[in-house]
């Protein structure tokens, strides 16, 4: 199924039939299917929308290199609203995705009955990310590296072993960089999602009016997401909980369907 506005079409899947609907946002490299499992464990009294994210899946720009902005996205997925008939809903991201669950928070806080955040990304900067989108000139660089990634793959594996960067960065931008698909996708959801920023203090003051209740799922071992680079944002949560679990980040989503599956009030009882 499709949202359409244009030739933009943003598509998602439904799993489940409960009266509760819960939006859910993969991460990187991911599609809707990711959250296929996790879905199961919700329990019967939820609906999951699962969406694929711009430039993965099936879900695709009008314009494919021009950045998409909040008020764009808050507007197709309103859109969306709109036609399921849903007011009240849970919000689902892992990591990128949280760029689109964050931006639903900002532009309908009281429409918001619950998060859970895996890894989430869009709450800190991380200084790499910044690095490679902010400045034209290093967008450059990504643009070249799409089709001769040598140069920029020699400079990664040199801030590796000068301790410059985490090596377990080093291993996962070298994965993500590793065929020329990668490497497009790569630089358009870099480049494409630049304008998904956030001001987090407003983010807390508007999480806080309520309060909205908040789950972050977070991995002790996740060099892409660090969990100390969060923490100063949940402190200012009055409704917060943090499941720390003993994993990275590229496989986290499976370590917290094992949680649920030990858990499962953990997701049942804030649906």
């Amino acid at each position: 199924m499709f949202v359409e506005s244009g030739r933009t079409k943003l598509h998602y899947q439904v799993y489940g039939r409960g009266p509760r609907p819960v939006l859910a946002f993969h991460g990187y490299g991911q599609s809707e299917s990711h959250w296929r499992h996790v879905a199961g464990l919700l329990g019967e009294q939820v609906t999951v929308y699962a969406f694929d994210l711009f430039y993965h899946g099936r879900s695709r720009l009008a314009k494919a290199d021009a950045p998409i902005r909040k008020k764009r996205l808050a507007e197709l997925l309103t859109q969306f609203l709109t036609e399921q008939g849903i007011d009240q809903f849970g919000l689902l991201a892992f990591s990128m995705g949280a760029k689109f669950a964050l931006t639903l928070v900002e532009a309908m806080p009281e429409r918001v009955a619950h998060l859970w955040l895996v890894a989430p990304d869009g709450i800190r900067t991380q200084f790499w990310y910044s690095l490679a989108t902010y400045p034209p000139w290093m967008r450059g660089v990504l643009g070249r590296a799409v089709l001769r990634p040598q140069r920029l793959l020699r400079l990664i594996d040199a801030l590796g072993q000068r301790r410059i960067v985490d090596s377990g960065l080093v291993r996962f931008a070298q994965w993500q960089l590793d065929s020329r698909e990668k490497r497009l996708r790569v630089y358009r959801s870099w480049t494409g999602f630049r304008h998904l920023t956030f001001d987090t203090r407003r983010l807390a003051r508007l999480l806080n009016q309520r309060p909205t209740p908040i789950t972050f799922f977070l991995g002790k071992h996740d060099r892409v997401i660090p969990h100390a680079g969060l923490r100063e944002f949940i402190g200012s949560l009055q409704a917060a909980h943090t499941v720390l679990l003993d994993a990275g980040h590229g496989g986290l989503l499976y370590d917290v369907a094992a949680y649920l599956r030990r858990h499962p009030e953990e997701l049942r009882g804030a649906a």
